[in-house]
């Protein structure tokens, strides 16, 4: 195998992960924490973190091929919620520490 070949395997089960990460990570939030964040409700975060965990799964093996038109949207996806969702979530739970 060549060390293309590694890498490849390495980003393709390493974005895997991070959108499995993703998914699991809207799955267990509280439900009315999205609307307090001011974000999507959970069904639809866990809709598009679960399918964009699928897209990956599924076609992170063609990152240079024809599957690589699914790969970047589902990664992109995936990142926004852990750049943006995510931070503001965990906030809204923990609550206004600034006393």
């Amino acid at each position: 195998m060549l060390v293309a070949e590694w890498i490849i395997m390495v980003i393709h089960w390493g974005s895997a992960l991070v959108g499995l990460f993703a998914f699991v990570h809207a799955l267990l939030q509280r439900s009315d924490a999205y609307p307090a964040a001011e974000k999507k409700t959970k069904p639809i975060w866990m809709l598009i973190t679960g399918g964009a965990t699928l897209a990956l799964v599924l076609f992170g093996n063609f990152i240079n091929g024809p599957g690589f038109i699914f790969y970047v949207p589902a990664m992109a996806a995936t990142l926004v919620y852990l750049v943006d969702v995510r931070p503001r979530l965990i906030e809204v739970q923990r609550g206004n520490r600034n006393w």
